[in-house]
C-alpha cells in the first residue's frame, strides 16, 4: 500500500445474505489450498501460542485463568491474521502470494493503525479477565478462587449457576462488542488509509445493517474455534487460516467501495 496515499473515505457498507457467507467460506478454503505454506505458517504460531499459554498456566498452577483466558484467546485472531489478508489480497489480484511482501505487510502495520486497535481488544479482554474474577467474588463470597475446571461440583450450586448465567452474558456482551469494532476493521485497515475509530464505526455499522448474518458469522467462528482449540489447538493449523481468508473475501462483499475508488492512492 501507498503510505504517502491521502486518507481515504469511510466505504459504503453493501447488504449481505447467508450466501455470501458460504461464498466467503468457499473462498477462504481456496485460499488456503492455494498457498497452505503461508496458512499452515501462520496457524502453527497461533497454535504454538495457544499451547504455551496453556502449559504456563499449568505450570505456574494458575489453573484457574484457564477458562477466562481460552475464551478471550480466539479473539485476538484478527490481528494474527493480517498476513492471511495480504495472501488472499495477492491471489485476489491473480498473483502468487510473495513471502517478502506478506512479512513486509505484518511488520509493516505495527506502524499503522492495527496497535490502536488492538489496544481496544486488549483493554476488552482485560476487563473481561477482571469481570469474570469479580463474578467469581460475588457468586461465593468469601470462599478462596477456586479452579472450576478441576471442582465441578461447584457448577451444581446455586452459586455455581449464578455465576455460569452472569458469566456468559457479561462475556457474551464483550465478545459481541469486540467482534463488531474488529469483523470489518481489521481488513479494513490493512487494505485501506484510514483511521482506526472510522473503520472501528464502519465495522459496528456492517455488523448493524446485516445483523442476521454477521451473527451467524461470529458463531461459525466461535464453533470452529472451539472445535479447533480442542484437540490442544492443533485444529488451528487449518481452521484458523481458512477462516482467515474467508474474513477477508467477507469483507470484501461488505464493503463495497474499492479502496482505488476512495482515495486514488494505490494497494
Amino acid at each position: 500500500m501507498n503510505q504517502t496515499a491521502a486518507p481515504d473515505r469511510a466505504p459504503e457498507i453493501g447488504t449481505i445474505t447467508q450466501q455470501d457467507l458460504r461464498a466467503a467460506l468457499a473462498a477462504g478454503w481456496r485460499d488456503f489450498r492455494a498457498a497452505p505454506v503461508f496458512g499452515l505458517a501462520i496457524g502453527a504460531v497461533f497454535s504454538v501460542i495457544g499451547i504455551v499459554i496453556y502449559l504456563q498456566l499449568a505450570v505456574w498452577g494458575s489453573s484457574y485463568w484457564a477458562l477466562p483466558l481460552m475464551a478471550g484467546f480466539p479473539l485476538i485472531g484478527p490481528f494474527a491474521a493480517v498476513g492471511l489478508y495480504e495472501v488472499s489480497r495477492q491471489l485476489e489480484a491473480g498473483g502468487k502470494p510473495d513471502a517478502a511482501r506478506v512479512l513486509s505487510v505484518i511488520l509493516g502495520e505495527s506502524r499503522r493503525q492495527i496497535p490502536s486497535l488492538a489496544f481496544v481488544a486488549l483493554f476488552l479482554f482485560l476487563f473481561w479477565v477482571y469481570m469474570a474474577h469479580l463474578i467469581f467474588a460475588l457468586s461465593f463470597g468469601l470462599k478462596p478462587l477456586t479452579n472450576i475446571l478441576s471442582s465441578t461440583d461447584l457448577l451444581m450450586t446455586t452459586e455455581g449457576a449464578t455465576m455460569l448465567i452472569t458469566g456468559t452474558l457479561v462475556g457474551g456482551a464483550l465478545a459481541g462488542l469486540l467482534f463488531a469494532i474488529t469483523v470489518i476493521s481489521v481488513p479494513m485497515l490493512v487494505e485501506r488509509e484510514i483511521d482506526v475509530v472510522t473503520a472501528m464505526v464502519t465495522s459496528f455499522q456492517a455488523v448493524a445493517e446485516n445483523p442476521r448474518v454477521m451473527l451467524t458469522w461470529g458463531a461459525i467462528i466461535a464453533v470452529l474455534s472451539a472445535l479447533a482449540m480442542a484437540p490442544f489447538f492443533l485444529g488451528m493449523l487449518v481452521i484458523f487460516p481458512v477462516l482467515g481468508h474467508a474474513s477477508w473475501h467477507l469483507y470484501r462483499r461488505v464493503v463495497t467501495a474499492p479502496a482505488e475508488d476512495a482515495s486514488g492512492g494505490d494497494i
